[in-house]
């Protein structure tokens, strides 16, 4: 039986279709092809920029010799330089992480989104949301669906209630361009009316236990047991980590 994750707040958002065999197809065929990398050591570097002020050279090589990989260390470097000129001139009084928490989005479906870090400056807080998909970033309904879903639980905590929201967008334009940084305000971000954002959830809900089903009666086939073992690395997240 292929194996699917419950998704990350914001993987349903980005799978979220209108129709719930759609969001079904395109969730067995991200298990049939899931990714094989992570973008963790970028978080990791983040962290070692704003809590320990390490060189930037230093945490480049870091990264040069510890991802083995041509292709994935060369997509994490053409990250990297962004992240340092976003930071480069903040010093923060504080960083701290932030715990995993789950929104319900019904039928018993726990969505977990765990934010990588809050940090103070001049007695605001600052929530980055890091997306560093090269291609195909929230945008439209689904940016507003994310966005009002983590508002609510943000306003569920005393502690980030008040915090200032930002998306780090680290799209490419085209697929012949470099990435390029986007700090988008949560703020200028349309909110959904809880009718709308109850439609959606239940679209996902109802195309999520679909793939699910037709999952765990389709017989995984030699090849593809051959490849998911030879690939299943404990460093490595699941489809929707």
């Amino acid at each position: 039986m292929s194996k699917l994750k419950v998704p990350s707040l914001q993987h349903l958002a980005r799978n979220w279709k209108k129709n719930p065999d759609h969001i079904k197809r395109l969730l067995v065929d991200l298990v049939k092809n899931s990714p094989t990398f992570s973008y963790d050591p970028l978080f990791g570097a983040i962290r070692d920029m704003l809590v320990f002020a390490h060189p930037y050279e230093q945490i480049e090589e870091g990264l040069r010799r510890g991802i083995k990989r041509a292709d994935v260390r060369d997509n994490l470097l053409g990250v990297l330089p962004l992240i340092r000129d976003h930071f480069k001139d903040i010093a923060p009084d504080y960083v701290q992480s932030v715990d995993r928490r789950y929104y319900s989005v019904g039928r018993g479906l726990m969505v977990p989104f765990e934010p990588p870090l809050v940090y103070g400056l001049d007695g605001q807080t600052f929530f980055p949301w890091f997306s560093f998909w090269r291609s195909y970033p929230l945008a439209g309904e689904r940016l507003s669906l994310f966005v009002t879903l983590v508002d609510e639980l943000l306003r569920e905590d005393p502690d980030l209630e008040m915090a200032k929201f930002e998306i780090l967008d680290f799209s490419a334009p085209n697929s012949k361009s470099k990435r390029e940084l986007k700090v988008i305000a949560a703020t200028d971000i349309p909110r959904l009316d809880e009718a709308r954002v109850s439609e959606m959830l239940a679209t996902f809900a109802e195309g999520y236990f679909q793939a699910l089903s037709e999952l765990s009666t389709r017989p995984v086939a030699k090849a593809e047991k051959e490849d998911r073992e030879t690939r299943d690395d404990p460093d490595q997240p699941g489809l929707f980590d």
